[in-house]
């Protein structure tokens, strides 16, 4: 490498006082993750924005789960200054390290990196949070692209992250350039990549890859996805908006059942609840319960709500002939990002009488009432089947059983949906990292490849493991059986537990494998051969005994415990998988 192109490369002469080293921090992406006693942090070692990569996925994970100044490793702009950012590596997270990791294993490891960004990422005030970690994406992304114009960038968000990345995602697709050709952030062009799990802005029909020319997959990745269309909305629709420029390049996941991106129609009382929530200290609530401390906030966040929509009837003179109803005043005013509409012009004069043309309105006030009892019932149709179905459990379940956790182990091969949501997103990222890496123009036909899966079947191995065992070497996990190339034997009558269905086998079967060693994240169903890129894994029985066990498929995204319990003749086996704590 020649000098002028180390300096273009490293930006040296704007860094001189800037550490090189790279540093390591960032992520965990879960709902609800424990936070760790803090460390002392090695403020010698610190990632600088100058070190610049061919492509970084910048990452915004869920509520409690982000870098926090004092206790991780932050990134510096070229100046030395803290950014609240860090490079992965000291933050670990069993969610989104398998997608944001996977493309480091398939690139060269200096041309890549996945920073994630440090926000409140709490609910004390759930507007403040995501507004702030909005800025400090776009903070961080600025400083990245200029001290590296020429770094491409991806951006993934999960869960309260998801909301922040969606609002980013827009704001950058619907910029505008300077006339200088600039942008305030940074040229669409060089987002090659937007990933959303469970987004929460999300418009009712809405594929997974919104804009794109094919419905079935991203523009550029010529991979379907398969699946089923998702019914519903976001939680948040106010959030909603196009994504202008980047339309095309948006992957955004739901699951079937996750309340804060599959939401059903009519339930707008839950949206008011949801609404208010926005405002008030969650957190706080959450964790004491109802103290005249929190009550107050309720209580001012509901009377500057109340207030607000008596001064937005106020604003509208005809309001009683209107089809407005009350309920939608509510829902309107609620909204943190409402703006109140201009006042009267001029304002209501007292009078001794009522004048004849001030009457006519309240001839329109049975009907008003009419509608506000109609428009209650029929807007709140699945109001209460939600409420049954306990909503809170439905979605964010004990032990990462709610359909919020469901994007690690959606695949189904009957479904023609050979891969999770998040493999999808890592084969992607990673395909993306290549191009980037080959300095090469986005390839419209590009399809993954075999080393693609492989590197992205590494990272999800990895966080497979016992929490123990986790971010140690690479062996293989205890979580499922391990299956290797040759012949194996297996114990008389013995049902193993796959991505796609079940196996029994009869005493002493050839199980012929034509991969190398299967983690949990890769098991392959009898007698069905994957038709991914990945490499597959057939098996085929000799023959079925009877009487059968057959245990429902399952997959975590966590480490799980095997629980083996044998039975009198026939000798069964069963394995039962259960999530981590």
């Amino acid at each position: 490498m020649g000098l002028r192109e180390l300096l273009a490369r490293h930006r040296l002469a704007s860094a001189v006082a800037a550490p090189a080293v790279l540093g390591v921090a960032a992520i965990v992406a879960t709902s609800f993750a424990l936070t760790s006693t803090p460390k002392s942090v090695d403020t010698q070692l610190r990632a600088s924005v100058t070190e610049c990569k061919d492509m970084v996925s910048i990452s915004v994970a869920g509520r409690g789960d982000t870098p926090v100044a004092g206790t991780t490793k932050l990134l510096v702009d070229a100046n030395g200054n803290e950014l609240p950012a860090a490079l992965s590596g000291d933050h670990k997270s069993e969610w989104l390290d398998p997608v944001v990791n996977a493309p480091g294993a398939s690139v060269d490891p200096s041309k890549y990196a996945a920073v994630y960004i440090a926000y409140p990422a709490n609910m004390a005030t759930y507007e403040d949070a995501v507004n702030t970690g909005a800025a400090n994406t776009e903070k961080v992304m600025r400083e990245i692209r200029q001290a590296c114009p020429n770094t491409r960038f991806s951006i993934v968000g999960y869960s309260e992250g998801a909301d922040v990345v969606r609002r980013v995602a827009m704001k950058i697709g619907n910029q505008e350039a300077d006339k200088d050709g600039g942008y305030g952030i940074v040229n669409p062009d060089n987002v090659v990549g937007v990933v959303i799990f469970a987004d929460s802005g999300r418009s009712a029909g809405d594929g997974p890859f919104i804009g794109a020319k094919d419905p079935n997959h991203p523009d550029g990745f010529d991979q379907n996805f398969g699946g089923k269309p998702i019914s519903g909305k976001g939680a948040l629709p106010g959030t909603s908006g196009d994504f202008g420029k980047l339309n095309g390049k948006i992957a955004s996941f739901c699951s079937e059942g996750d309340l804060t991106c599959a939401a059903p129609e009519n339930i707008s009382l839950l949206q008011l609840v949801v609404n208010v929530g926005r405002q008030i200290n969650v957190d706080a609530l959450e964790r004491d319960g109802l103290t005249p401390e929190n009550g107050q906030g309720v209580a001012m966040a509901l009377g500057k709500i109340a207030l607000a929509a008596f001064a937005d009837i106020n604003s509208q003179p005809n309001w009683l002939k209107s089809d407005e109803t009350f309920l939608d005043v509510l829902l309107k005013v609620s909204d943190p990002n409402y703006k109140p509409g201009a006042a009267p012009k001029t304002p209501v004069k007292k009078a001794d009488a009522i004048a004849s043309d001030d009457m006519s309105p309240l001839a329109y006030l049975p009907q008003k009432v009419f509608n506000e009892i109609v428009g209650l019932i029929v807007t709140n149709q699945n109001t209460i089947p939600v409420v049954m179905s306990d909503p809170y459990k439905l979605t964010l379940g004990p032990n990462h059983t709610g359909h919020h956790f469901d994007y690690w182990k959606d695949a189904d091969a009957s479904a023609g949906k050979p891969l999770t949501s998040a493999e999808y997103a890592a084969a992607w990222l990673s395909n993306l990292a290549k191009q980037a890496q080959d300095g090469k123009p986005l390839n419209t036909k590009a399809a993954p490849q075999e080393s693609d899966l492989a590197a992205m079947y590494k990272a999800v191995d990895t966080t497979t493991k016992p929490k123990s065992e986790r971010w140690a070497s690479t062996t293989t996990s205890s979580a499922a059986p391990t299956t290797t190339s040759g012949t194996a034997t297996t114990t008389p009558s013995t049902t193993a537990t796959t991505t796609s269905g079940t196996a029994t086998t009869s005493p002493a079967p050839t199980t012929t494998s034509s991969a190398p060693t299967t983690t949990a994240a890769q098991l392959a169903a009898p007698e069905v051969t994957t038709t991914a890129p990945a490499p597959t894994t057939t098996v085929a029985p000799t023959e079925t005994a009877t009487p059968t066990t057959t245990v429902a498929p399952v997959k975590t995204p966590a480490a799980a415990h095997v629980t083996t319990t044998e039975s009198a003749a026939p000798t069964t086996t069963s394995t039962t998988v259960k999530p981590a704590n």
